[in-house]
């Protein structure tokens, strides 16, 4: 069996990824320490550099949500890719905390957060590609975004 290649793997599934977001307060979007790669939590960025913006249960549904979720993740890849210059140094995912802004009564957090989940899991594999993880509700995110992700990665050595 090969070496698993996460950067063939995202190019055989042709999605592009938006620019690398840049900061708007105080902190670091990504740290490495040791062999593990932190995230900070990130938004919904578009190819264009804009957010997409809304509240599942008001202006998006559970499958839009999820859409958002994906595009979460894709905005996460680049900040990988951009910084560490190829998702292959990402040896596995570890922990993903999945943010989504929502109305009270919405339960259906898990399936929004694995828009995110199964595009790591369609890059790194299934054995790599998929670790721990919470789906959580909150009454609002910043710049009314869907869904904010942060995540924990191993990296190779």
């Amino acid at each position: 069996m090969g070496t698993f290649n996460a950067d063939e793997q995202f190019e055989k599934l042709g999605l592009t990824l938006p620019p690398a977001p840049t900061p708007l307060g105080v902190y670091k979007p990504f740290l490495i320490d040791g062999k593990y790669l932190y995230l900070s939590g990130h938004g919904p960025v578009r190819d264009d550099k804009s957010l997409i913006i809304g509240r599942v249960g008001v202006e998006f549904d559970k499958e839009e949500g999820k859409l958002a979720a994906r595009q979460v993740g894709l905005t996460m890849l680049s900040t990988i890719k951009t910084n560490l210059g190829s998702l292959n140094r990402v040896k596995r995912v570890i922990k993903v905390l999945g943010m989504v802004n929502c109305t009270p009564d919405f339960e259906r957090h898990p399936f929004v957060i694995n828009g995110c989940s199964e595009l790591f899991a369609q890059v790194w594999g299934e054995e790599n590609g998929i670790g721990t993880r919470s789906a959580v509700g909150f009454g609002s995110l910043p710049d009314n975004i869907p869904v904010e992700i942060e995540a924990l990665f191993e990296l190779h050595e």
